[in-house]
Formats: structure tokens, C-alpha cells, sequence
């Protein structure tokens, strides 16, 4: 699965990188830029919930299957638009269909994750989830640098994209992957808000995805506006290639800060690394901000994305590690949600900033903003407030997990 999964990924990000030069060249707007990708990643915020269900409720292995297929056949209906350079908003709504079904399969293939390993080895697992997603970060600018070095069309590249969609379905196909346990959740509409009922209960995992929430609305906008971001502060011109290896750059920093929570960091307490991720990714964000040339870009770009993506891997194995199996469906769909679902939410507020004051300014404040969470964002002060509060009384009746001094439920 993690082969077949990191295969997909690359074409990805194949796409995710190229689709906004794409737009910027045609439309000269950050503003486009920010609507083009809420236009594929708004629907996690919107479908989410329902997916979440779904997870929890369904076959995973036959729903993320018929996912795959959604997102190929949009991915694959994006090469002929582009090839006769077809109206923006019909690249929008193309991009919105690959977009609804990403936002249908996350919950799901999030909570596959956890279910082929055992709960020792859900940090390692996790860290080599973040792994996968970086690493193609990193691979796939890379292949958009050179084959377009060599004269291959955005057109050519969507159609590669489509294909790498059929590794997923053949590693499902192959991969038995257990039915989540029953669960004694109501149905219907209360089902939707069953996973907001699970996050209240529980203080850590609420401070957790409200952190999230903040972070990805203020401080991760530049994000999807990594290509504007690049031709406003570095001088980037049309046609270069240096905006990919940049973005790799970055990618091959948030590939290493994954890693380095299954590895280097695996014996560090990930409540104390959540804090102090969030303090140099201010210190790196503020950094990016004010350098001016692209050899700065290169620097600093790769210690902002180790440390954007080692404090989200952190959160997220102290997220997922206090969660049960037939739960994790519901309260991962709230986690995309403030994730993936916020970023663009954040993209179509600040890219008209951009358009009228530039990108410095509105990185600047991330890292102000980031700096903050690092203080707010301390789950050991909660998780002693907890216990001194009665311990496991505050936590649901179903979910009277103990954590060990890494901050890991040790069980349910």
C-alpha cells in the first residue's frame, strides 16, 4: 500500500505543482491562484463530515477504490482543457470533481492507516505516512522540472497524473484491510456531528484540531500560493523552472522533519516537539519572508518545511494515538477538515493581500501568529489539568486511555 501510495502521490503533486503556474501564467492573479485551489481542496472542508461517516461505516477497501477511479477520470478530463487552453472556470470545475473526490477518500484511507500496523508501531507509521506525502513533494516537481526541460506540455502532465491512480486501486485490490469494529453511534444526521461529540470530550485532541485550525487558516496560506509567493519575493520569471526546485526543496524539508519523528525524535516526548516545532517554524517563516534572492529561497525553504511538517506529524500522532479504530473515521474527517479543508480558506483570504501589498507581509504574520500557537498549543499542561481534574473522568467512558511519557495513549 505504501508503494502504491507514494507511486500516486508523485503524480499528485505532479499536478498540484503545475496546476497553479498554469493559472498564474494565464491570469497574472494571486486572487485566480487562491480560487483555483479552494476549488480543489474547499471540498474537504465541505465533505468531510459525510466521508468521515462513510469510513466508519462502510467497506473502506471498495469506497477508496471507487475514489480512485473518481479522481482519474477528472484528472484525466483536465489534459484536453488545458491543450486548447479552455475558459479558467472550466479548469475550476474540473479541478473542484478531482477536489470532491479527494475530499470523499481522506477520511477513509486515514483511518486504513492506523488498522494495518499495531498501536506500537503507529508512530513509525505515521512518520512514514508523512514520509510518503513529502517525498513526493519533493519527486514530483522534480520529474515537472526535467520534462519540461524537455518540452512536455502541462496537457501530457495531468494525463500522467490520471494514470498513477490505477497504483492505489491495484495496491487495494492486493491489500486485505480489516472492517473497522462496530460502533454504538447513533445514525442519520446525529452521526455527522458524532465526531465533534468525541472532540469535546476530549481537551488534548480539542486543543489539537482548534491549533490546526488556526495554523492552517493564518500561517500555511503560502502553501497554495507557493508559485505567486515565489514571482513576488524572488524575482522568478515566466517559463523558469527554479519555482519547481524550490517547491522540491521545501518538499524535501517536510520529507525529512516527517521522518525525523519516527526516527531521531522517536524517543522525544511529541507534546514538548509540537511546541517547539511551532516556534522555529515562525523563527523559518519570518525568514522566508525576508530573504530576497532564491538562493536564500533554497535555505530557508527546506528549514521551514522540516519544521512545518515535523510539529503536523507530531500533532498527528498524538491525535490519532487517542483515538479508537471505529472512531477514527468521524474525528479524522474533522482533522482534514481544519487541515487540507482550512489551507484554501486561507488562500482565497490572503491572496488579494498579496495581489495589493505582496507576499512578505502576509508570511510575516504567520510566523507572528505560529509563535503564538507554540504557547497555546501545550498538550501536557491540558493532559495534567485533565488529571488533576479527575483523571479519567474527563475523558469519555469508551476512551479511558493512560499516556506514556511521549504523550501516546497507551490503550483503550
Amino acid at each position: 500500500m505504501w508503494m502504491a501510495s507514494f507511486s500516486s502521490n508523485i503524480g499528485t503533486w505532479m499536478q498540484n505543482v503545475i496546476l497553479p503556474v498554469y493559472i498564474l501564467d494565464r491570469t497574472d492573479s494571486t486572487t485566480l491562484v487562491g480560487a483555483m485551489v479552494f476549488a480543489q481542496l474547499g471540498p474537504l472542508f465541505f465533505l468531510s463530515l459525510p466521508a468521515g461517516v462513510i469510513a466508519d461505516r462502510f467497506d473502506r477497501r471498495k469506497w477508496l477504490i471507487w475514489m480512485q477511479l473518481v479522481q482519474l477520470a477528472f484528472s484525466a478530463a483536465l489534459a484536453p482543457l488545458a491543450a486548447a487552453n479552455a475558459p479558467v472556470w472550466s479548469i475550476f470545475l474540473v479541478a473542484m470533481g478531482v477536489g470532491c473526490g479527494n475530499a470523499l477518500n481522506a477520511p477513509a484511507w486515514s483511518a486504513m492507516l492506523p488498522s494495518l500496523v499495531s498501536r506500537d508501531d503507529l508512530a513509525g507509521a505515521v512518520s512514514l505516512n508523512s514520509v510518503l506525502i513529502n517525498g513526493s513533494r519533493v519527486v514530483g516537481p522534480i520529474i515537472v522540472a526535467v520534462l519540461r526541460s524537455f518540452g512536455a506540455s502541462i496537457a501530457q502532465i495531468f494525463l500522467i497524473n490520471a494514470v498513477t491512480y490505477l497504483f492505489v486501486v491495484g495496491g487495494l485490490l492486493r491489500t486485505r484491510i480489516p472492517r473497522p469494529a462496530p460502533s454504538n453511534q447513533p445514525g442519520g444526521l446525529r452521526a455527522l456531528s458524532s465526531g465533534i461529540r468525541i472532540v469535546r470530550d476530549r481537551p488534548a485532541v480539542s486543543r489539537l484540531l482548534a491549533t490546526l485550525f488556526v495554523f492552517s487558516l493564518v500561517s500555511l496560506p503560502y502553501v497554495g500560493l507557493f508559485a505567486a509567493v515565489v514571482r513576488l519575493n524572488f524575482g522568478v520569471k515566466k517559463n523558469s523552472t527554479t519555482y519547481e526546485w524550490i517547491y522540491a526543496t521545501w518538499g524535501m524539508g517536510a520529507c525529512l522533519g516527517g521522518l525525523a519523528i519516527g526516527t531521531v525524535f522517536v524517543g522525544t516526548d511529541k507534546r514538548m516537539l509540537v511546541r517547539r516545532g511551532f516556534a522555529a517554524f515562525a523563527l523559518f517563516l519570518g525568514l522566508f519572508a525576508v530573504v530576497r534572492t532564491p538562493l536564500w529561497a533554497f535555505i530557508t525553504g527546506a528549514l521551514l518545511g522540516f519544521a512545518y511538517f515535523a510539529t503536523t506529524t507530531s500533532m498527528n500522532t498524538i491525535f490519532q494515538s487517542r483515538l479508537a479504530d471505529n472512531e477514527r473515521g468521524r474525528v479524522m474527517a474533522l482533522w482534514f477538515m481544519a487541515f487540507g479543508g482550512t489551507v484554501p480558506v486561507g488562500n482565497m483570504l490572503f491572496a488579494p493581500v498579496m495581489d495589493a501589498i505582496g507576499a512578505r507581509w502576509v508570511l510575516g504574520f504567520g510566523a507572528v501568529c505560529a509563535l503564538g500557537l507554540s504557547w497555546w498549543c501545550d498538550i501536557e499542561r491540558i493532559d495534567r489539568r485533565v488529571e488533576q481534574q479527575g483523571g479519567r473522568h474527563a475523558l469519555k467512558p469508551d476512551h479511558t486511555a493512560t499516556f506514556d511519557e511521549h504523550g501516546i495513549s497507551t490503550g483503550e
